[in-house]
């Protein structure tokens, strides 16, 4: 049996206020779980919008700091006379709450305070180690069954996030379109792929606008639609299509680059070094217009564009190839494909600053 589920959305600085409307069908009791920063910028909001009404709050949990089954194991107890779970902060918050809810059963909501990622809607969890190690994935066809998007709370957020979170949402595109390439996909895996463009291409038209907006805390309509595209397109796509055509090269080459102490050393975010990786991807896949179309945007807003902007080297390709990023593509991808992508990538950019 195939079932894709499809979550709905409130967007606007008054998104909470739908959260009875939406979510007293499911329980009288929930349980608000999140990151403390995310909580702080969130919590009061919530409770506003919850105050008088049949819905009641048995109180706010931090998640434990890492999307780890002992932060679940953990947090189970505290939480076991919720009839739903409320989801608060980034990605690693979320997916805390959504291997939890997947466990249990529970229906659960997300309430993002960061644009960086599409875990608030999508079905899957990344699960580390306590030491901040992937350890494996949570598989689950059940997303969330709402989202808030509060973009008050997310103009008001660092704007890294979000300028990370476009790198990240971009390689949506392009990884699904090339993992799929020479494929005739099935119904779900067509309609995630046909979708797939959504992830770029309002980036690349609002992105910078957006970003200046985010720096100013304003909400307008162009961080709106950056914001709907980093969450909503790319966790549809995400939900839509099978693992398989929803990663590629550009990841593959951001989990080479996680081995390196620089990576960590230096604060890199994760959209910000697969946006690297889209750069290269595209390069080896001799897709050179799309390249400098993204290129061009990239020094635009910040993003890097040189190997020396991530304090990287190449001398990561073995590692790229060791997960599940490139098992399905429309060629075989080597070491040596990968090594020259990079290569190709830094030099081209180095000479056409």
């Amino acid at each position: 049996m195939e079932r894709t589920l499809i979550p709905g959305y409130t967007i606007g600085t008054d998104a909470y206020d739908d959260i009875v409307n939406i979510c007293a069908q499911y329980g009288k009791k929930t349980a608000i779980i999140g990151g403390k920063q995310a909580l702080a910028a969130a919590r009061d909001k919530i409770l506003r919008a919850i105050d008088g009404s049949s819905i009641e709050s048995l109180g706010c949990f931090w998640y434990g700091g890492e999307c780890s089954y002992e932060n679940v194991d953990m947090l189970e107890p505290q939480v076991r006379e919720a009839d739903m779970l409320f989801a608060v902060g980034g990605g690693k918050a979320i997916d805390t709450c959504k291997v939890l809810a997947h466990r249990t059963g529970w229906p659960f909501f997300t309430f993002l305070t960061i644009a960086s990622t599409c875990a608030s809607c999508t079905s899957l969890g990344i699960v580390y180690n306590p030491d901040g190690s992937l350890r494996d994935y949570s598989f689950s066809k059940v997303p969330p069954s709402h989202i808030f998007i509060d973009t008050q709370i997310i103009a008001d957020a660092p704007d890294r996030y979000l300028w990370a979170g476009m790198g990240d949402t971009m390689a949506k595109c392009y990884e699904c379109t090339i993992s799929s390439r020479g494929d005739t996909p099935s119904h779900s895996d067509a309609m995630g792929i046909a979708l797939s463009p959504m992830c770029s291409a309002p980036i690349l038209r609002w992105g910078e606008k957006a970003l200046a907006d985010c720096r100013a805390g304003r909400v307008t309509y162009e961080l709106s639609e950056v914001i709907l595209s980093i969450i909503v397109s790319t966790g549809l796509v995400s939900n839509f299509v099978q693992v398989d055509y929803t990663t590629g090269m550009a990841h593959a080459i951001y989990n080479g680059f996680t081995v390196l102490p620089s990576t960590e050393a230096n604060h890199h975010l994760h959209g910000e070094v697969v946006s690297f990786g889209i750069l290269a991807m595209l390069t080896a896949d001799g897709q050179f217009d799309e390249r400098d179309k993204v290129l061009r945007f990239s020094r635009s807003i910040g993003l890097p564009t040189r190997l020396a902007d991530i304090h990287a080297s190449p001398a990561v390709a073995e590692k790229a190839l060791a997960g599940i990023d490139v098992r399905k593509y429309p060629y075989e991808v080597t070491k040596d494909m990968i090594i020259s992508g990079i290569m190709e990538l830094d030099e081209y950019s180095g000479r056409t600053k």
